[in-house]
C-alpha cells in the first residue's frame, strides 16, 4: 500500500490525530499546492490546483500539530466533492 493510500484511509477514518503535514502531503498527491494568503496571512493557508476547481483553506494549527475535528470533516467533504475520495 502506498503512502497516498495510507493517508486516504487514515483521513476517511475521521481521526483526531491527522496532522497539518499529513494533510499537506495528501493534497500534494492530488496536485494541490500551498499558497499563503499574503505576507501577513498568519496561519491561513490556501491550497489550489490547476486540475481541480475547489480551493481548500486550512488554518495551520499551533502550537499543536493536529487538525481540529471540523477541519478534518471539511477536508473530507472538499475532496469528496472533487471525486478524489
Amino acid at each position: 500500500m502506498s503512502k497516498k493510500e495510507k493517508l486516504i484511509l487514515k483521513l476517511k477514518s475521521n481521526p483526531r490525530d491527522f496532522t497539518f503535514e499529513e494533510a499537506e502531503s495528501l493534497l500534494s498527491y492530488f496536485s494541490y499546492h500551498k499558497i499563503n494568503k499574503g505576507k501577513t496571512s498568519g496561519s491561513r493557508v490556501m491550497f489550489t490546483s490547476n486540475e481541480h476547481e475547489s480551493k481548500i483553506l486550512l488554518h495551520k494549527p499551533h502550537p499543536r500539530k493536529e487538525l481540529l475535528e471540523y477541519q478534518v470533516k471539511q477536508l473530507i467533504e472538499e475532496l469528496e466533492q472533487e471525486g478524489l475520495l
